[in-house]
């Protein structure tokens, strides 16, 4: 019996491809637009982010991931304009990312649009970076309860308390968790629905919230599809409702002469 060494790979190389449903990309940027309210497969209504994902570029092709360029802007540095037209492209692109690829059929210059990764019932990882707080107390960035409340407690209840032992240690431990800056790093929502997609517009609707504020970058990762999903019913196009006779144009000509 042969032996394959290389199974974990082939193992990982296929499930990257269920997890992509056979596409050649599972990630597309975008920018984050506003929040909404709508209805999920099951009729529930549930809070909503519309995320804008505008035809992605393919800008230059790696060993093991495809670099996107997304977005323009009426001015950006040159080594950006030098950058996109080599791969082909006269935009002024704004964002450019590293992400990973499941195929080899991708050249510079590819447009990728939003319906050719996702659909209805995906199951999608939102990346992007986080509002920014400022410098913040242990309360509020990590959940502390505060000190007593009473018997003469007068300044003692936001404060962190006790960071450390006495003469061992003698010192504080590194990651201790403490006040300080909050916000404004990489985070992700994992396990999040797709509820409906708008192709003319290029609106993605995502249930749930999304890290980033209003028109910040976010990478949308296609993982799979929601487990025991059903899709709606597909909407009919409305036919032409024809016109019914009015009474007077069905009744016989002469009226009462005729009747009697």
């Amino acid at each position: 019996m042969l032996c394959n060494l290389n199974a974990p790979r082939t193992f990982k190389f296929f499930q990257n491809l269920l997890r992509s449903g056979f596409n050649m990309i599972n990630t597309l940027l975008g920018t984050k637009k506003n929040m909404t309210s709508t209805y999920d497969s099951r009729s529930r209504r549930v809070g909503a982010t519309v995320v804008e994902i505008a035809p992605n570029w393919v800008t230059q092709i790696n060993p093991n991931s495809v670099q996107l360029g997304y977005g323009t802007k009426k001015s950006v540095k040159k080594p950006q304009i030098g950058h996109a037209k080599a791969a082909g492209l006269d935009q002024k692109i704004r964002w450019f990312r590293e992400v990973e690829k499941n195929g080899e059929d991708l050249k510079p210059g590819t447009e990728i649009k939003l319906e050719q990764v996702f659909s209805i019932g995906d199951s999608v990882k939102v990346t992007g970076t986080s509002k920014g707080k400022g410098f913040q107390g242990g309360v509020r960035r990590w959940g502390f309860h505060g000190g007593p409340k009473t018997h003469g407690q007068s300044d003692r209840h936001r404060a962190p308390g006790s960071i450390g032992s006495g003469t061992t240690p003698g010192r504080v431990y590194k990651g201790k968790k403490m006040a300080g800056h909050m916000g404004n790093v990489k985070s992700s929502a994992k396990n999040l629905e797709v509820v409906s997609l708008d192709k003319e517009k290029n609106l993605l609707t995502i249930k749930g919230a999304v890290p980033g504020s209003t028109g910040g970058l976010v990478m949308v990762t296609k993982r799979g599809r929601i487990k025991g999903y059903t899709p709606p019913p597909e909407e009919k196009p409305e036919e032409e409702i024809e016109e019914l006779p009015t009474p007077e144009a069905t009744a016989p000509e002469g009226g009462e002469e005729n009747a009697n």
